[in-house]
C-alpha cells in the first residue's frame, strides 16, 4: 500500500465549503513568514498608498459636512438616524466607495475606503456600520465581480446614487459560522413572473443579524438550492446560492430590528416561505447554481481587512487623543494624573498599540490596493486590530474612570466602547477567525507543497501516487532547510539578517527573523505529528496563527516606521513599544505552544530547533513604558499623526478636551513660574486658582498679560475636567450652569 494511500485513509475528508474556503483569496507577504524567511525587502517596495485628489476632496467635503451633521450621543438616545443623514449618505454616494466609475460609483482605493470609514467610526459607530457594509460584503461587491452584464447595468447604478439600499443575509438562527450548514433551501421549479411561466426558484429562509435590513430595498440571499425533480441535471443537491431580490418582491419580509449594544445602526432580520423567484434573480445568472460560497468567501477577503479593521484604528486612535490630552490637564496631588506610574502604564500602551493600528492598517489597504485578496492577512487583521482596538479602549476606561462611565456629549469614550463588541463579533466571530482561520488557510495557502499534497491524497487519479512521492521529497527537503535555518539563527546571532539603514530597525529585523525562522519547523512538525487532528487542536494552531500575526504587525510597524515617520527621533518610544509587544507575544507564543503540544518527543525536538528552553520572555521595561508615557502627552506632529482620523468639532467633547490640552502647553512655563512663586510664599487660605492668581497679580508675580493667559487656560481645564449632569428628570444641564457652580464653589486647580 502507497503511503497516499495510507494517509488517504487516515486523513479526514475537506468538505466542499472547506475547500472553497481553502482556494479562497491570494497569498501575500505572509508566505514568507509562514515559510521562515520574511521577505522585508518586498515589504518595502510595496508603493505607498496616498489619497488621490478626489479622495482628498471627498475627506473634506462630503466627510466634513457629515460629521458636522452627525450628534451620535443625541442618535444613541433616539431611535432612527435622521433621515436627512441617510439622504446625504445616499445622494453623496457614501454607498458606492467600492463601486467603479462607469457605473456612478466613487472607485475609491482600499486606502481611502480605510480612511473614510475610520473617520467617521471616530464620530459614530453607528453611521460608520451603515456606510460600511454597502462597501463590504454585499450585493455590490458580488455583482461587480458575479453579476450579468443586465445585473451590473440595473443595479450598479442605483446602489450607486442611494435608489436602492442593499442588505446581505447569510447567517440563520440555526447557522452562523458554520455557513455550510444553512436551513434556509430553494427548490428548482417553474413559476409565474410578470405573467409568464418560468424556471425558478421557490425559497424559504429565516436571517438575522443582517445590518441593514430593516432599511433595505434590495436583498442579497444565501440559501442552499435542491432539484428533486431533477429539472436542471441529474444532481439532488446543487449547492450555496446567491441571489438578489426587491423588497417589493412578493413574499419578501423585511422590516423587524435588532438592538445591538443600543448603537442606532439598523440591523435585524428578514424572512420568507415559499417565494418564487425567476432565474434572473440568481447573481450572475442560473449558471451560478451551487457557485455561492466560492462567490462569498472570495469577496469576504478585501471587505474584512478594511471594515472593522479600520474601526478598531478609530477606537484605538480616538481613546488615545481622548486620554492623553485628560490625562496632561487632570491634575491629583499637584501632578497631571500622567506622571503617576500606574497611570503611565496604561497610557504607554495604549500609546504603543496606536501605533501598531496605524501601521497595521496602512500595509493590509496597501496590499490590497495592489489588487491582490490575501486571505489570511485579512483574517489577521480583522481578529487583531478589533482587539487591540479593545485593548487600547479598556485602559483608557481605566484611566478617564468616572470621567469615562458618564454617558453625555462631552464623553469622547461611551460610544467606541457600546460599538465594540459590535466589531469582535460580525464578519466571522474572533473565536472562529483566530482558533480556526488564520493558521487554517495559512498552513494550507502559505506551505509551497501542502496543498498539492492535499489535494494529491484525495485524489482518484491514476498518476496521482508518482505526483504524490514528487511532492513529498519537496516537502521532505523543505522542512530540513527549515530546520537547520532555525538551528542557525537560534544558536547563532551573528546569522541574524537585516537589510534596514537604521540601527534602531536593524535589531527588531533580526528577531524577526529569527522568530520566523522558528516558526516554520514549529509548523512542519505539528503538520507531521498531528495531521488532521491539528484542525481539532484550535488552541495549538491559534497559537501558530500567533506568531504569525504578530510577525505581521512587527513587519507593518518597521514599513511604518521607516516610510511614514517625519521625525523618527520623536516617534521612537512608540515604535520601540511597538516592537518590543509584538515580538513578545509571539516568543509567548511560541513558549506555550511547546509547552502544550502533546507528543513528548517531538517537544524535546522543538525546543532543540528553536532554541526554547525556558517559559521566561523579555518583557517591557519600566524605562520605557515612563518615556512613551511623557512622549505621548507632547503636543508634536507623531501626535497629529496617531489620531488623524479624529476630526474635531466645535463644541463637543474632543474640541473642548484639545483645547485645553493645547492651552496648558501654551502656558507650561507660565504654569511652572507660579507653582514656583505658591512653594516659595503659599496664598492661605487657597480658595480657588483663580484667587491665588489674583493674589500673584497683584504682587506682581505675574501680569496682567500672563494672567489673563492663565485664566483663559483655567477656565478650559475646568471644563474639559467636568462631565455631563442632568436633573433629577434626566434634562442635560448646560455645561455654563455646571462652571457657575463651580467658580462659587472652593475647587481648586
Amino acid at each position: 500500500m502507497s503511503i497516499r494511500t495510507s494517509l488517504k485513509k487516515v486523513l479526514p475528508p475537506i468538505s466542499i465549503t472547506e475547500q472553497e474556503a481553502l482556494d479562497a483569496g491570494d497569498v501575500w507577504i505572509e508566505s514568507s513568514i509562514y515559510q521562515g524567511k520574511p521577505d522585508m525587502q518586498a515589504l518595502r517596495d510595496i508603493p505607498q498608498a496616498k489619497l488621490s485628489a478626489d479622495e482628498q476632496a471627498f475627506m473634506d467635503g462630503p466627510v466634513t459636512e457629515l460629521l458636522n451633521m452627525i450628534d451620535d450621543f443625541e442618535l444613541g438616545n433616539g431611535k432612527h438616524i435622521p433621515q436627512e443623514v441617510l439622504d446625504f449618505l445616499g445622494k453623496n454616494r457614501f454607498f458606492s466607495m467600492i463601486i467603479p466609475k462607469k457605473f456612478g460609483g466613487l472607485e475609491f482605493s482600499p486606502y481611502a475606503n480605510s480612511t473614510i470609514v475610520a473617520t467617521i467610526a471616530a464620530k459614530s459607530g453607528a453611521i460608520a456600520v451603515t456606510v460600511m457594509v454597502p462597501n463590504s460584503l454585499g450585493p455590490g461587491e458580488l455583482l461587480m465581480h458575479y453579476g450579468t452584464n443586465e445585473q451590473q447595468d440595473y443595479w450598479l447604478p442605483r446602489l450607486a446614487d442611494g435608489r436602492d439600499i442593499p442588505c446581505f443575509a447569510l447567517t440563520s438562527p440555526e447557522a452562523g459560522s458554520d455557513a455550510g450548514a444553512i436551513p434556509d433551501a430553494a427548490i428548482v421549479t417553474k413559476g409565474e413572473y410578470n405573467g409568464e411561466e418560468v424556471l425558478g426558484l421557490r425559497v424559504s429562509w429565516d436571517k438575522r443579524y443582517i445590518t441593514l435590513a430593516p432599511i433595505a430595498t434590495v436583498l442579497g440571499l444565501a440559501f442552499k438550492v435542491f432539484d428533486p425533480d431533477q429539472l436542471l441535471g441529474d444532481k439532488l443537491e446543487l449547492g450555496i446560492t446567491c441571489a438578489l431580490l426587491p423588497k417589493s418582491h412578493p413574499g419578501v419580509e423585511l422590516g423587524n430590528r435588532h438592538d445591538p449594544m443600543g448603537v442606532r445602526f439598523y440591523n435585524g432580520t428578514t424572512r420568507g416561505q415559499d417565494v418564487f423567484i425567476p432565474m434572473d434573480f440568481i447573481i450572475g445568472g442560473q449558471k451560478n447554481i451551487g457557485r455561492g460560497w466560492q462567490m462569498l468567501v472570495s469577496c469576504l477577503g478585501a471587505g474584512r481587512g478594511i471594515s472593522l479593521p479600520a474601526m478598531g484604528v478609530a477606537t484605538a486612535q480616538s481613546a488615545f487623543k481622548g486620554t492623553v490630552e485628560y490625562s496632561f490637564v487632570r491634575e491629583q496631588f499637584g501632578l497631571p494624573i500622567g506622571r503617576f506610574e500606574g497611570i503611565q502604564e496604561k497610557m504607554a500602551d495604549i500609546a504603543g498599540k496606536t501605533f501598531l493600528l496605524e501601521a497595521m492598517r496602512v500595509l493590509t489597504t496597501e496590499g490590497l490596493g495592489l489588487g491582490v485578496k490575501p486571505s489570511v492577512v485579512t483574517a489577521i487583521a480583522k481578529y487583531h486590530m478589533t482587539e487591540l482596538g479593545r485593548d487600547v479602549m479598556n485602559s483608557a476606561m481605566d484611566i478617564q474612570a468616572g470621567k469615562a462611565i458618564q454617558r453625555g456629549p462631552q464623553n469622547t469614550l461611551a460610544g467606541g466602547y457600546a460599538a465594540l463588541p459590535i466589531a469582535i463579533t460580525v464578519e466571522g466571530a474572533n473565536i472562529l477567525t483566530r482558533n480556526l482561520m488564520i493558521f487554517g488557510q495559512g498552513a494550507m495557502r502559505c506551505h509551497p507543497y501542502l496543498k498539492d499534497m492535499v489535494d494529491l491524497i484525495h485524489s482518484n487519479e491514476s498518476s496521482a501516487d508518482a505526483e504524490f512521492n514528487k511532492v513529498l521529497r519537496k516537502t521532505v527537503g523543505f522542512s530540513v532547510k527549515n530546520a537547520f535555518r532555525s538551528l542557525g539563527k537560534g544558536y547563532l546571532p551573528f546569522l541574524r539578517e537585516s537589510e534596514s539603514a537604521l540601527p534602531e530597525v536593524r535589531k527588531y529585523e533580526k528577531r524577526v527573523n529569527s522568530i520566523s525562522a522558528k516558526l516554520a519547523p514549529l509548523a512542519d512538525l505539528s503538520l507531521a505529528v498531528l495531521g488532521g487532528d491539528l484542525k481539532k487542536a484550535e488552541l495549538l494552531s491559534a497559537r501558530l496563527g500567533d506568531v504569525m500575526s504578530y510577525l505581521y504587525g512587527a513587519m507593518a510597524a518597521i514599513r511604518f516606521y521607516e516610510q511614514r515617520i517625519e521625525d523618527r527621533k520623536l516617534a521612537l518610544p512608540y515604535f520601540e513599544y511597538a516592537m518590543q509587544w509584538s515580538l513578545q507575544q509571539a516568543d509567548q507564543a511560541i513558549v506555550n505552544f511547546i509547552n502544550n503540544f502533546p507528543n513528548t518527543a517531538t517537544r524535546g525536538l522543538m525546543r532543540l530547533l528553536t532554541n526554547t528552553y525556558t517559559n521566561s520572555v523579555a518583557g517591557i521595561s519600566d524605562d520605557l513604558v515612563r518615556e512613551l508615557s511623557i512622549a505621548s502627552m507632547q503636543d508634536n506632529s507623531v501626535k497629529e499623526q496617531l489620531t488623524h482620523l479624529v476630526r474635531v468639532t466645535p463644541g463637543d467633547g474632543n474640541d473642548i478636551n484639545e483645547q485645553a490640552f493645547k492651552a496648558k502647553h501654551a502656558v507650561a512655563h507660565l504654569l511652572g513660574k507660579v507653582q514656583k512663586a505658591l512653594r516659595k510664599e503659599p496664598v492661605v487660605p487657597f480658595i480657588s486658582f483663580e484667587h491665588a492668581l489674583n493674589k500673584l497679580q497683584e504682587k506682581g508675580v505675574v501680569t496682567a498679560d500672563e494672567a489673563a493667559k492663565l485664566h483663559d487656560y483655567n477656565e478650559k481645564r475646568k471644563l474639559a475636567v467636568r462631565v455631563d449632569e442632568y436633573t433629577f428628570d434626566m434634562e442635560l444641564v448646560p455645561a455654563s450652569q455646571t462652571l457657575k457652580a463651580i467658580d462659587g464653589g472652593q475647587n481648586a486647580a
